[in-house]
């Protein structure tokens, strides 16, 4: 299987240098590294040609890298069902740009967009209607960003008197946010079979 894909990957680079920035086969998966501005394009040509035919989105996801320039790896995968392959495709976007939407290519990806945009808050250009769908319309912030506070910004609760849901503003006492990082089993008086420390 590694074969194939190592050849599926050089075929990938040799064909469409103008959109693949580089990949690699890692624990048994195709990773390619792919330019924004060419993404829809090479999304069209694995969909389109015979040797590849990745007919099958099957998710588009984002991971959080508060610490680099290009802040944000928008990743597809995608399943070929005629060859046999699964394949991911990672796109690097800043904080401020925008990824094209493959909606054309690919119209199951309009709620994984939208669920991308309203996690994470990257936007995607040209795709129809571009909204929250997992959070509220009011919703403060993107909650997958890695400085989203786990808290939230503000709590929901529906209150009696005024028979409506209500928002208001987190307040927590200092205590909750103090961590010992101690195991709950630290100090009990009994050991769990196996957990013998030794001396």
């Amino acid at each position: 299987m590694s074969d194939a894909l190592n050849e599926l990957g050089a075929t990938l680079e040799l064909k469409r240098a103008d959109c693949v920035l580089g990949w690699a086969v890692a624990f048994g998966e195709l990773t390619v590294e792919v330019a924004p501005a060419g993404l829809t394009r090479f999304v069209d040509f694995l969909k389109a040609d015979p040797s590849t035919r990745f007919s099958t989105l099957v998710d588009i996801t984002a991971v959080d890298h508060p610490g680099r320039a290009k802040r944000f790896d928008v990743v597809y995968h995608l399943l070929s069902m005629y060859q046999n392959h699964r394949i991911r495709l990672r796109v690097q976007v800043r904080e401020d740009e925008a990824v094209p939407s493959i909606i054309e290519v690919h119209p199951s990806a309009n709620w994984f967009e939208r669920e991308v945009f309203d996690m994470f808050g990257i936007l995607f250009t040209g795709h129809p209607d571009l909204r929250r769908i997992l959070t509220d319309y009011g919703f403060r912030g993107h909650p997958l960003r890695k400085d989203f506070p786990t808290t939230g910004y503000t709590e929901v609760r529906y209150d009696e008197a005024l028979k409506r849901v209500v928002y208001e503003p987190v307040s927590l006492v200092q205590e909750y946010r103090q961590f010992d990082f101690m195991s709950p089993w630290e100090g009990a008086e009994y050991i769990l079979p196996g957990d013998e420390k030794k001396t």
